[in-house]
């Protein structure tokens, strides 16, 4: 092992090239870790209280959001004159990875977006999750065509899930995530088999 060099103890089962990194699932690990680094008693989570009063308090502490929620707090000023001088750092690096980065385009200093990302989250006491991990040691893994990855499918999973924690008020169990396999199911067979309309022809009579 030499330090500084990605060493490989076994060999991956899957070619690294099939890989996907999906950038949804980034900005939402991303943005979890710099909600959970907040003061609590700060202006900056209070806000965030006020911003989405339907959301939970244990959802909100820990950092739990989706695509459309983060692009609210992208474009609310309001939020932004809300954080500390170490926040607004953290936040406009987070906002120009996502946009010039994880977005629909890929600018050529995005190296230098990343590196900036991390050093402003490394000063708020982030933690390094594996996403930040991802950013940090695997850059350059990064497929070029980032942003013609659809965020239509991981998004429409966070929608579905949010519909089915208001039926169940919140309360995870094993019978919320029944609920919401078998709606897949029921979803997957109504699209693809239909049933065949009952009618007959004059034809049909006469034979």
């Amino acid at each position: 092992m030499e330090p500084g060099k990605q060493n490989i103890v076994q060999n991956s089962l899957v070619a690294r090239d099939k890989i996907i990194l999906p950038p949804l699932h980034i900005k939402l690990g991303i943005m979890k870790q710099f909600v959970k680094s907040l003061d609590k008693d700060g202006n900056c989570f209070s806000y965030i209280c006020q911003k989405f009063p339907q959301l939970t308090m244990e959802k909100i502490k820990a950092g739990i959001f989706d695509g459309p929620q983060i692009r609210q707090l992208t474009n609310d000023t309001q939020f932004r004159n809300s954080m500390t001088e170490l926040e607004l750092k953290a936040w406009t690096a987070f906002v120009s990875v996502m946009q010039n980065f994880l977005g629909n385009k890929k600018s050529e200093n995005y190296i230098e977006l990343v590196k900036n990302l991390l050093l402003q989250f490394k000063n708020m006491a982030c933690n390094m999750s594996l996403k930040l991990h991802f950013l940090h040691s695997h850059l350059n893994r990064f497929p070029e065509n980032l942003g013609d990855m659809s965020e239509e499918q991981g998004e429409r999973m966070h929608q579905d899930l949010r519909v089915m924690e208001e039926r169940y008020q919140g309360f995870w169990d094993t019978n919320m995530m029944a609920d919401y396999c078998w709606s897949l199911i029921r979803h997957f067979l109504k699209s693809t088999h239909r049933r065949r309309a009952l009618k007959r022809s004059f034809l049909e009579l006469n034979d």
